[in-house]
């Protein structure tokens, strides 16, 4: 029976030593998993400080570069902020700056809308040819018939006045 006692403690000693064993890797699994996410952290914080670092920078670059223009400004152009009184209160005072224009310049483009007799009160005015002038459903030609077309390079070659395809095919 002391062998059986002696057996029965050597399994009870292995079970708490296997116990014991399974609590420390636990433990030292959690305690690997709390640093690995101190490093991803860290990691983290590392990259936006490098971001933020480069931002810094273009922002340094880009204000040294505006004092340097604004030296060459001042210094080699002789430029300067704009002064409350250069700016216009009104659009006729910056007509008034107007010059007049040159000998020889071409006279300005000038658009306006005259009444047509016969348009539509809807102000959409009927198309017109630009070479006769007359509205588009009196300069239409008469379609040619079959038998009266000429071919491509014949009509091309000789000069049609306007309208003289509808006089071909009138005859």
């Amino acid at each position: 029976m002391m062998w059986t006692t002696g057996s029965r403690r050597r399994q009870i000693g292995w079970a708490v030593v296997l116990v014991a064993c399974a609590a420390a890797l636990a433990a030292l699994t959690f305690k690997v998993n709390t640093i690995k996410s101190q490093v991803r952290l860290a990691e983290r914080q590392i990259i936006a400080l490098e971001t933020e670092k480069r931002i810094l920078e273009i922002e340094f670059q880009a204000r040294s570069n505006q004092q340097q223009l604004a030296d060459w400004n001042r210094v080699e152009y002789g430029y300067v902020a704009p002064s409350a009184g250069q700016y216009l209160e009104s659009e006729r005072q910056l007509a008034a700056l107007g010059m007049a224009r040159a000998d020889g310049a071409p006279e300005p483009i000038r658009v306006a809308q005259a009444a047509v007799d016969g348009a539509s009160d809807e102000g959409i005015l009927a198309m017109v040819s630009p070479v006769t002038g007359k509205p588009e459903s009196e300069t239409r030609p008469v379609k040619e018939e079959k038998s009266a077309r000429r071919p491509l390079a014949e009509r091309l070659s000789t000069p049609d006045p306007v309208g003289a395809g509808a006089m071909v095919a009138a005859q």
